[in-house]
């Protein structure tokens, strides 16, 4: 590991829950910021905000073109496919004019999440978050030291960052345990997450437009917050929820704005409405 890549983590370790927008002042000294990111990415030592760069159609998406009644699909799905088709290479999001912008974006994700096309991504253009991987935590608690005949030079502040990061992980660490004869695995079904929101619904009176801030105190842990993502997402597709975007963010904390699901084209997933 580099200095600048170093530096760049120490800094991400003095943010809350170690997560920042990369627009961030901490990140102004850094050249090339962008790629740091993105080479600590490629060794899942942090994790960012992407958006869709350009699509090609794969030979599923072909085969379904000439077929369509074979397989359900969405009329607008369809369109948008067919557009894809005519291009003889990549196509770019802001080549194709219609839909809007956000549904566009969602589509492209849906018809990508089928096998349908192939979507190259890259780093959000505006309010990009970066944050640190569990694996990430794991590498600077166990796994990190300095190359023999390196010698960074190291802020007090960024010094510090690491020594409350290191008191903060080694105390919060669970202690091996002997393996037991019995042993309990939590794994919440979808049924029973959409169960668990129907009734934080009823307890907290929020007539069917639940914060998802208030599911993830509720299920993070046991589940990641990349698992209840996913999670939220197959309701969303099976049409048992519905899930839309904040309009007011000043009537909830930043941490709670945070807790949304944020989107390629901008803003975050912020409320859940069951169907």
């Amino acid at each position: 590991m580099d200095t600048n890549e170093l530096k760049f983590l120490l800094k991400l370790l003095g943010c809350a829950d170690y997560r920042a927008t990369l627009s961030a002042n901490i990140f102004s000294s850094f050249k090339g910021k962008d790629k740091i990111c993105r080479d600590l990415g490629d060794r899942e030592l942090v994790d960012y905000s992407r958006e869709i760069a350009a699509v090609k159609i794969l030979p599923p998406g072909r085969a379904l073109l000439q077929e369509p009644t074979k397989v359900a699909i969405a009329d607008k799905e369809l369109k948008l496919l067919e557009k894809i088709s005519k291009a003889s290479g990549k196509v770019t999001p802001s080549e194709i004019t219609s839909p809007k912008a956000a549904e566009r974006d969602a589509i492209l994700k849906s018809l990508s999440d089928r096998g349908l096309i192939e979507a190259e991504l890259k780093i959000k253009k505006s309010k990009a978050e970066v944050w640190l991987t569990e694996r990430g935590i794991e590498y600077l608690r166990d796994d990190y030291s300095p190359n023999k005949g390196s010698n960074p030079v190291i802020s007090l502040e960024l010094l510090s960052n690491y020594l409350r990061f290191l008191r903060k992980t080694l105390r919060d660490k669970p202690e091996p345990v002997s393996p037991s004869p019995v042993v309990t695995i939590i794994n919440l079904t979808d049924e029973e997450i959409l169960q668990t929101i129907q009734k934080l619904d009823r307890e907290l009176g929020t007539d069917n437009y639940l914060p998802i801030f208030h599911l993830r105190q509720k299920l993070q842990p046991p589940l990641s917050r990349e698992e209840l993502d996913k999670a939220l997402y197959r309701l969303e597709e099976s049409d048992q929820i519905e899930l839309s975007k904040l309009a007011e963010p000043g009537d909830y904390t930043p941490e709670q704005v945070e807790a949304g699901i944020p989107q390629f084209s901008g803003g975050s997933l912020f409320f859940i409405t069951t169907i």
